[in-house]
């Protein structure tokens, strides 16, 4: 006998793991499939930290971050365990960068409190940083970073507290929808539901195929470094902000860094974007590469000396990754059941909690009350459904 849900997920990461324990919460039986371990390393919702930031390019982005910060703090409250800690936020580059010049217009616009700082009050604040002559700074005091493995982790224990079935290392292999349900066949079983969360990473373009979804998403491998500081004092949060450089050029697309409480994980450093794309998550190559490595500790020397220590560990993970940097959170258009969280593109880690909220509410009345409107599918192509 098919066993009904009134709702299934597939993916557990950052944002499935979240939209089950929003569907739990509404009262919806759910059940969420994940196709390998927990808490795995193969796709993008793993690890210690993910920047959490208001300040964006866009005041869309900045009033969906008003709304998930509540969320976060919430969810941690219910999880009794820290989730977020704020460190403040740093974007620094000199004043005529486009991208400086878009985030401060921006803030300006979303009405978002911040300073405008100088070189010298950069250096007079933080010395850990040597910043070029005519350099600026934005600051946000709210930034910080999430606790990224147990955001993930809190969000299942909790769907399943609320009655959400889970089974991970359970492949899909079809999902079939229909005029009133969807059927879900696994390697091992066949599930239907009323309605259908697809938040699957990397693995989204060849699953949209399937239903008729033909997205140019691109997986962008990205690198992450740990580096051990010279004085781990001085790298701490609330001693020292997570930073995003605005350069383009040899360091990649914004280089960006995250410093943690446990001085045995030194400061994260990475770059946003830069990196060469792939179209499918077998393509990947998981090697770290020691040249990158040695360059992004080059940018450290330049510019934050004192955090160009040894290198205490690497690895990549996945971006999934649009044409415009938006993400895709819609409705198929033929199966308004069907619902999709995809393409978050190296930036969608903080807004998981508020996204799988979304689009468990999209799933379950049709329509979500936050402005969707850089989100849809149908802005790349006309679908062949």
């Amino acid at each position: 006998m098919v066993q009904h849900f009134d709702a299934i997920v597939i993916g557990a990461g950052g944002v499935g793991s979240a939209a089950a324990y929003y569907l739990a919460t509404s009262g919806q039986r759910v059940l969420l499939l994940e196709q390998f371990e927990l808490n795995h390393r193969n796709g993008s919702s793993y690890g210690y930290s993910r920047v959490i930031r208001y300040t964006y390019d866009n005041p869309i982005y900045i009033n969906l971050m008003r709304d998930a910060y509540p969320l976060w703090f919430a969810l941690q409250d219910e999880a009794e365990e820290q989730l977020y800690v704020k460190t403040g936020g740093l974007d620094f580059g000199f004043p005529e960068t486009d991208t400086f010049q878009a985030l401060k217009a921006s803030m300006d616009e979303a009405q978002l409190d911040y300073e405008h700082l100088s070189q010298a009050d950069i250096q007079r604040r933080y010395p850990q940083f040597t910043l070029k002559a005519g350099m600026e700074g934005l600051f946000q005091s709210e930034s910080g970073l999430l606790r990224t493995s147990r955001c993930v982790l809190a969000h299942v224990r909790l769907a399943q507290k609320r009655g959400a079935q889970v089974m991970d290392q359970t492949p899909v292999v079809k999902v079939t929808p229909g005029a009133n349900g969807v059927e879900v066949k696994t390697d091992r079983d066949v599930f239907s539901c009323d309605r259908i969360v697809l938040t699957v990473g990397s693995w989204a373009k060849a699953v949209l195929a399937d239903q008729g979804i033909d997205l140019p998403l691109k997986i962008m491998p990205c690198q992450l470094g740990f580096y051990q500081p010279e004085t781990p004092a001085d790298f701490t949060p609330g001693t020292f902000p997570v930073f995003f450089a605005h350069m383009n050029g040899i360091y990649g697309e914004m280089p960006y860094g995250i410093p943690h409480e446990d001085p045995s994980l030194g400061v994260k450093l990475t770059t946003f974007y830069g990196w060469d794309t792939v179209n499918t998550p077998g393509d990947v190559d998981y090697t770290p590469s020691d040249l990158w490595t040695e360059h992004i500790r080059n940018f450290a020397r330049e510019y934050i000396p004192g955090a160009a220590g040894p290198l205490l560990s690497t690895r990549r993970c996945l971006y999934t990754v649009t044409p415009d940097k938006d993400f895709i959170v819609d409705q198929h258009p033929h199966y308004p059941h069907v619902v999709i969280g995809a393409g978050f593109s190296g930036h969608g880690f903080k807004f998981t909690t508020l996204m799988g909220k979304m689009l468990a509410v999209l799933a379950i009345n049709g329509s979500t009350p936050h402005d969707t409107s850089l989100f849809k599918v149908g802005r790349f192509q006309p679908l062949s459904v």
